[in-house]
């Protein structure tokens, strides 16, 4: 079903904070779903290697009980307009909390997702990574997504075989993308379940954060105790 969508004044952001104080460490931006807020998305982090900081952003847009990223016109596809106006919105926090030179990584469930990819694709120089968590990537929504796009950029993909709530369409399309087209590292899981993360996709996730600290020379990782533990679905659509 599509939202109205009328272009006005954002509301300042709203951030959660987790994970190291150095405002020089490398920053894992964790964008919720659909109706979803930055206070359930921020219990990620209690599962993400210590060493990096962490910051759950309350998207701009009243979806239901919580907020959004951009107004749609079905599940999965933003109205241009909407999303253009709210990543710029989002560069504007982000250039203030991560100047040029702090590593930025950005983690998207469902909503949260395509969100981040369409960041990474607007701007692909400006991110250390992405991750497209049970999501599709903004097709048709104004975002470039030419063949080498993406190219050397860290993406990690997730998506559940049973996965009722994003359509399949979309779904193989980011896949096929990400995996086929877009010159990204691309590391990618498809598993048994359906819109919500399980053990083995937080698993992909830890290690894959893990791998691009390590790989920026930001210190030893520690995971946490929670490392592996189910978490509870964090974010809606």
């Amino acid at each position: 079903m599509s939202s109205p969508f009328a272009l006005g004044t954002l509301p300042a952001p709203v951030v959660a904070l987790a994970g190291s104080a150095d405002d020089t460490a490398p920053l894992v931006v964790l964008l919720h779903g659909r109706g979803s807020s930055e206070a359930e998305i921020l219990a990620l982090a209690d599962h993400l290697p210590v060493g990096p900081a962490y910051a759950a952003v309350r998207g701009p847009v009243p979806a239901g009980p919580g907020f959004a990223w951009f107004a749609n016109r079905g599940i999965g596809r933003p109205i241009a307009e909407s999303l253009e106006q709210t990543m710029a919105w989002f560069r504007g926090w982000l250039d203030g909390i991560a100047p040029a030179g702090r590593p930025v990584i950005l983690v998207g469930f469902s909503g949260g997702a395509a969100f981040a990819g369409g960041l990474v694709l607007q701007d692909p120089a400006r991110f250390a990574g992405a991750a497209i968590l049970y999501g599709t990537l903004p097709f048709d929504a104004g975002v470039p997504h030419t063949p080498g796009r993406l190219a050397g950029v860290p993406v990690l993909v997730a998506q559940g075989e049973q996965d009722s709530v994003i359509p399949r369409e979309l779904l193989d399309a980011t896949w096929r993308y990400l995996l086929d087209e877009s010159g990204a590292t691309t590391r990618a899981t498809r598993g048994a379940g359906g819109h919500g993360l399980t053990a083995g996709s937080l698993a992909e996730l830890t290690a894959w954060v893990a791998d691009l600290i390590e790989a920026m020379g930001a210190g030893p990782t520690v995971l946490t105790a929670a490392d592996c533990a189910s978490p509870a679905d964090h974010a809606r659509t």
